[in-house]
């Protein structure tokens, strides 16, 4: 036997009717003949009670025989069976675990913290009680462990400098990275009949070592980024206003003037701070 085996034991209630009669009867008929004999029927009495079993909502029941796997009761209800039978109780309630943050080492081999939120619960019974010595220990360690090679796939961000120019990162690439993680997790967890319904990277950061340096890399990063955008603009509007001038006839300007045009344009549209205007009232060449 290695698979799971659902059973459904007798009711409880009418073995609960039996033991009553059992023992109300017993005590009655030794009460009225005076003879020991019927204390005999209370020992069965005590010997029926082992055999009750109370399964609630999302619980179940793994059943032995001396060591032998009888079946799982999933059912919830008031059942009644072998007193012999031992009984183990795993819960099939969705459980959380939020692992502890791991320092290790993105594609790049940048050092990171990471930690992930795992929302799982059982699904076979007989793989959760045989299979592994302790389900709830194997799901944190082999969480960890899907973590950490998951970690080593992907960078954390891209950094066009260094040509590693990547699609899928741990920062940006939420969705991708969390169905990456539920498929590595729920490889690991199947031989213990755990189902994860969700994972998801929890906390993620570059370690305290580099994290400064890490910080102004990428805020120079940005600088640089707005600063391309902002001269692109610059050059459209200045394209704009040459094309535009030349059109209405407003003015004709020489390639000279049209130099200092555009160097003033660009000087104005670019810099980071207002521009001071100086009038001129000479010619244009002067």
């Amino acid at each position: 036997m290695k698979e799971e085996k659902i059973i459904v034991p007798t009711n409880g209630y009418l073995m609960l009717f039996v033991f009553l009669s059992i023992v109300f009867g017993s005590i009655f008929s030794a009460i009225l003949t005076e003879s020991p004999e019927f204390v005999l029927f209370l020992i069965v009495a005590i010997f029926i009670v082992p055999g009750f079993l109370m399964v609630q909502p999302n619980n179940s029941r793994v059943l032995l025989l001396f060591g032998k796997y009888v079946g799982s009761v999933k059912k919830n209800g008031f059942y009644w069976v072998n007193p012999f039978y031992t009984k183990k109780k795993i819960s099939l309630r969705a459980s959380n675990f939020d692992s502890e943050r791991l320092k290790v080492n993105d594609k790049l081999g940048n050092p990171i913290m990471i930690s992930t939120i795992l929302v799982w619960r059982v699904h076979n019974t007989y793989k959760a009680a045989f299979d592994v010595d302790n389900y709830e220990n194997f799901v944190r360690v082999q969480t960890d462990a899907a973590v950490r090679k998951l970690a080593s796939m992907y960078p954390y961000d891209n950094f066009a400098d260094e040509g590693h120019k990547e699609d899928i990162t741990l920062r940006s690439s939420v969705n991708e990275v969390s169905e990456a993680l539920e498929r590595e997790i729920d490889e690991r967890l199947s031989i213990a009949g755990i189902e994860v319904l969700e994972a998801r990277i929890g906390y993620l950061a570059y370690a305290q070592e580099i994290a400064n340096a890490m910080l102004k890399r990428q805020q120079a990063t940005a600088i640089v980024a707005a600063r391309h955008k902002i001269v692109e603009g610059a050059v459209s509007m200045v394209e704009m206003a040459l094309d535009e001038l030349g059109k209405k006839n407003i003015v004709n300007l020489d390639e000279e003037r049209k130099a200092a045009m555009v160097s003033n344009l660009m000087v104005i549209l670019c810099g980071d701070k207002d521009a001071s205007p100086v009038l001129n009232t000479g010619t244009l060449n002067h």
